[in-house]
């Protein structure tokens, strides 16, 4: 394939993926995908570094992507680390036993980066007609929110609420009480209102969508259809408050049980859920599922540039 493609692999909490496009082409039409499965939430330590065991995974599922793109004809890949990486107290020591064990740097991009990019990935998603676009991506570190009503987002913030992090800070017990949900509800509530300040008003006339994993299993666990109708999907704050009490009372392994909730991201799935209802109850009351997110945002960004890119050039594209 070599110069024709671009990749990017994206290295999260639950999975390294791997996703090649060609020049040209279109991340619908993707010529090469590929996951590796990770557990970054079990090896984070109460000091909040990645353990000795995660960062072998981690190593372990770039050089498995490195095998995939070599085995391929692969070169311009873009390797970038989300949060579950970037926040860890020591992530400059992850990236550098991942570069020596495997020779791939991983990158990180801010949250404003990332906000930036699922804002264009949402944008190419739903086209210039869809008018002013908010677009909300609730990850397992942070949140990002991003608007505008062009191609590009003219707001963009990046919020330390994500699924995992609250799970830790907030509702730590397997069944949490309610006094401990409506403090994070409130919580939550407060940070995003504060970062809206006087852009809450306006932003809550426009079309909203979510971008993220989180977001598709609880519209799923509302009664969205499955993943082939994702462009149709939508979640509502009702939805939302009538699920938080029924997920509090059961335990993660009961959870994984209902529709949309994987066993995965079964613990996280309260604290998601509250931090998705005071969004919803800020932008409007209901969201669209956009099957794209940053990955895509990224990807987009790379085929932008008609020549190949390389190294040096394809970080500064995304920077």
């Amino acid at each position: 394939m070599g110069s024709t493609t671009v990749g990017v692999l994206d290295v999260g909490c639950f999975s390294a993926r791997l996703l090649v496009v060609e020049r040209g082409g279109s991340p619908l039409d993707p010529v090469l995908r590929h996951k590796t499965r990770l557990r970054l939430d079990r090896e984070m330590d109460a000091a909040g570094r990645l353990t000795p065991r995660g960062i072998d995974a981690i190593a372990a599922a770039v050089a498995t992507a490195n095998d995939v793109t070599r085995r391929h004809g692969v070169f311009d890949v873009f390797p970038f680390a989300t949060s579950s990486i970037r926040d860890a107290r020591n992530a400059a020591e992850v990236v550098d036993r991942v570069r020596r064990a495997t020779g791939t740097s991983l990158r990180f991009l801010s949250g404003q980066r990332e906000a930036e990019l699922s804002y264009l990935a949402a944008r190419r998603w739903y086209g210039a007609a869809a008018g002013p676009l908010a677009v909300l991506d609730i990850g397992g570190g942070t949140v990002e929110l991003a608007a505008g009503d062009g191609e590009h987002a003219t707001f963009a913030r990046s919020l330390r609420l994500g699924a995992r992090e609250m799970t830790r800070n907030w509702l730590g017990t397997e069944i949490p009480s309610r006094a401990r949900i409506d403090a994070l509800r409130e919580y939550a509530l407060e940070r995003v209102r504060h970062t809206l300040a006087e852009d809450e008003v306006c932003l809550r006339e426009f079309r909203t969508v979510g971008c993220s994993k989180v977001l598709r299993q609880l519209a799923r666990l509302a009664g969205a259809r499955p993943d082939r109708d994702a462009g149709a999907r939508r979640l509502d704050v009702e939805d939302l408050r009538t699920w938080i009490p029924r997920l509090a009372v059961l335990p993660p392994s009961k959870r994984a049980d209902l529709p949309g909730i994987s066993r995965a991201r079964a613990q996280q799935a309260v604290a998601g859920a509250v931090v998705a209802e005071a969004l919803l109850t800020v932008f409007g009351g209901s969201l669209e599922i956009c099957p794209w997110s940053t990955t895509h945002g990224l990807l987009l960004t790379l085929l932008d540039h008609a020549e190949p890119v390389t190294g040096d050039d394809m970080r500064r594209i995304v920077a």
